[in-house]
């Protein structure tokens, strides 16, 4: 990948983005199918149990956890600091069989700002995955991005990747959606993609705005069917969760995980025809 090359696939990502506006569908877009959720477990496989408040104690991690082990979430999302604690008490649910699926322990990477050097993302991807990480949501240099420095924002996320799969990490870049323009949205999925991210995510809470359908909806065309979207900032509802899936996300950041999936199981308990994510169709948080 030279520089040339990613500033001519940011150019033909915004042409091709401007036709669908217009009404020419893309075609990586019709080839991707939502996840299928008709239930309330599998609803909860799609959500980072999230707790990123700066002042939360490890009372509170605790919970996050208890609240991983009822509900069977995809991860809990939480602070480096944290990750320790969160390995032990998961490994210890898990091997008492107390896990209706194996939820995962994610932490953050030049958070919140994204404006630490790529070497220090990278030195701090080694130290959590020796304390027990799987997954990483990184911000990637948003300064940069809003420069117009693609072959920066590039070299950033890529020594990220190449730490994260150097320990087997799975790793979502953060664009921080609610600072960018139209176009910039685009250059950052287009950047973390060709990087080699496993996801693209809209934001971290801290920085203004947060997921919206259609900033969803433009990213999973963006990066086509193979390539996960979490959607997180401002998630805190059931229905806000669906649409969100339905629109292109695989993924789910929110601190209210559990009134969700209670939202969808007392649907389900009530027989009231529980929605569906399909096409067309503990403390919370902002993050």
């Amino acid at each position: 990948m030279t520089n040339h090359q990613l500033e001519q696939l940011v150019e033909a990502a915004i042409a091709a983005e401007a036709a669908a506006a217009g009404g020419q569908a893309a075609a990586q877009f019709a080839a991707w199918i939502p996840p299928h959720v008709s239930e309330a477990a599998t609803l909860a496989r799609l959500i980072d149990h999230t707790l990123l408040k700066p002042e939360a104690g490890e009372e509170q991690i605790r919970a996050l956890c208890v609240d991983a082990v009822t509900w069977g979430f995809a991860s809990v999302c939480v602070h480096p600091t944290w990750v320790p604690l969160c390995t032990e008490l998961l490994s210890d649910s898990q091997a008492s069989g107390n896990l209706p699926g194996v939820t995962k322990v994610c932490t953050v990477i030049g958070f919140p700002l994204g404006a630490t050097l790529p070497a220090v993302k990278a030195y701090e991807v080694e130290q959590v995955a020796q304390l027990g990480a799987q997954e990483v949501d990184m911000v990637l240099n948003v300064g940069r991005l809003r420069d117009g420095d693609f072959w920066a924002v590039y070299r950033d996320i890529l020594a990220v990747v190449d730490a994260a799969r150097d320990h087997g990490l799975l790793l979502k870049v953060i664009i921080e959606t609610g600072l960018l323009n139209p176009e910039q949205k685009i250059a950052a999925c287009v950047i973390a993609k060709e990087a080699g991210a496993d996801f693209v995510k809209t934001s971290t809470g801290f920085s203004g705005g947060g997921a919206s359908v259609e900033d969803i909806a433009m990213m999973r065309r963006v990066v086509g069917p193979h390539t996960g979207v979490k959607a997180s900032g401002g998630v805190r509802g059931m229905a806000d969760a669906l649409q969100m899936i339905a629109a292109g996300a695989t993924r789910i950041g929110t601190s209210a995980g559990v009134r969700i999936v209670q939202e969808f199981a007392d649907q389900e308990a009530g027989n009231s025809s529980a929605p569906q994510a399909v096409a067309g169709g503990a403390s919370e948080g902002k993050y």
